[in-house]
């Protein structure tokens, strides 16, 4: 069996993927503590990378102690961030738009796992405008276990009708990475601020500079 046959949809995870927003979320992070006068080392920070909420508030909370307020600290950033988009777009990453003109015209289906909320995915894709592209969302909100849980690229793979082991899963963190395989996907790591381990080596399909080298890796497995 070619290898055409076995990859017929592509996930994507969303912040550092698609969109340069991983940067824009760490000067948020810092934002708001300034706002709260403390400050959130950047090791935090970056371990936070790609988790769910109920992840990233207990790192939060295991650093700074329970009493942490981590939520009023979240919309702080949450609304740094919105206000730069609103006045200045959604950064795409380099290649998303060429990338997902060839999969919609070689017919392969595209789905979103995102641990971010349905709103604000929906925010991005609308500002992005490639909401027409995709043919599957599922955001962290949406299933009761996120990233590093397998649960949200399986209701990925369920919603567009393909089986895992046919899906190429694109992310840009270990975490991701991680759920991705946990599902039995297969895992393309575009790194973004956080670079794949040796356990996250492991793990991988592909590794790839940038979106349009999905294209070349895709076309080299159609002409096989």
């Amino acid at each position: 069996m070619s290898e055409k046959s076995i990859i017929k949809g592509v996930v994507f995870d969303m912040d550092g993927l698609m969109f340069d927003t991983e940067h824009l979320t760490m000067d948020g992070w810092d934002y708001a503590a300034k706002e709260l006068e403390f400050s959130i080392p950047k090791d935090i920070q970056l371990q936070v990378i790609g988790l769910a909420e109920k992840y990233t508030k207990r790192v939060f909370e295991e650093y700074f102690g329970e009493d942490f307020n981590f939520y009023e600290t979240k919309r702080l950033r949450i609304n740094y961030v919105t206000s730069y988009i609103e006045k200045n777009g959604i950064p795409i990453k380099k290649g998303l738009i060429e990338l997902l003109d060839y999969l919609k015209a070689n017919g392969y289906m595209i789905a979103v796992a995102t641990s971010t909320n349905k709103e604000r995915a929906n925010f991005y894709f609308d500002k992005a405008g490639i909401s027409g592209y995709l043919d599957a969302v599922v955001c962290g909100d949406m299933i009761e276990n996120s990233k590093p849980e397998p649960d949200i690229y399986l209701k990925a793979g369920e919603l567009i009708g393909i089986p895992p082991q046919e899906c190429l899963a694109l992310e840009d963190s270990p975490i991701g990475i991680l759920s991705a395989y946990r599902a039995g996907m297969k895992p393309v790591m575009i790194p973004d601020l956080v670079q794949a381990d040796h356990d996250t080596n492991r793990l991988l399909y592909a590794k790839l500079e940038t979106l349009l080298d999905v294209i070349v890796l895709l076309s080299s497995k159609e002409n096989s």
